[in-house]
């Protein structure tokens, strides 16, 4: 799952969901620095990335693409997956898909030091360009997966990856409506489990 999906899945505790979306972008040694609801977050995030490559529906979507992204496949699916999450927004959110970006962004906002003190800069300019809301725009999609071409040492063909989607649209649909049911149901065992808040529809 990609950048839409772990804010949407940790939503109900911001500390959590800045965790789960620093995770990225930090190193292990930077996640031991950090305050302790904040590494609630980020092994929230590393749960999640593991549910997700090990599950059976993701396991098909990525065997498909493997022809085209061999190695890549799990992360071009990631990427299709937010996409998806976006269009079938309207089945597992309680708010539109904007409002949960204007949401998210502000405790963005309201925890940017935290993001600061480990180096990550770029946050103000994703909330500018409205990059949560962008998984629905397939022409924006396509676009970050060109850019990431750019940045891949091996040939990836990342830049194709929507063609690939909807040339077997139903069968990705499919699996990801099955997918997200279960890894929704993981989320909130471990929301009990670490006495942390999910909110969904």
């Amino acid at each position: 799952m990609n950048y839409l999906a772990h804010t949407f899945l940790s939503q109900g505790d911001e500390e959590v969901l800045i965790g789960n979306f620093i995770a990225d972008f930090i190193n292990a040694k930077q996640a031991r620095m950090m305050d302790e609801p904040y590494q609630r977050g980020i092994e929230l995030h590393r749960k999640i990335d593991s549910y997700t490559d090990k599950h059976l529906e993701f396991r098909k979507g990525t065997k498909r693409l493997s022809k085209y992204h061999s190695k890549y496949s799990p992360v071009v699916l990631d990427i299709l997956y937010d996409h998806l999450l976006a269009v079938n927004w309207g089945q597992y959110a309680h708010v539109s898909l904007e409002i949960h970006a204007q949401n998210t962004y502000a405790i963005f906002e309201n925890h940017m030091d935290a993001f600061l003190d480990q180096g990550v800069e770029h946050i103000p300019r994703m909330i500018e360009h409205d990059f949560l809301s962008s998984y629905a725009d397939v022409d924006k999609v396509k676009y970050v997966l060109s850019r990431m071409d750019l940045r891949t040492r091996f040939a990836s063909q990342f830049v194709n990856a929507m063609d690939h989607l909807h040339e077997d649209y139903g069968f990705y649909n499919a699996e990801f409506n099955l997918f997200l049911p279960d890894i929704l149901k993981m989320v909130k065992e471990q929301a009990v489990k670490n006495s942390f808040l999910i909110v969904s529809k």
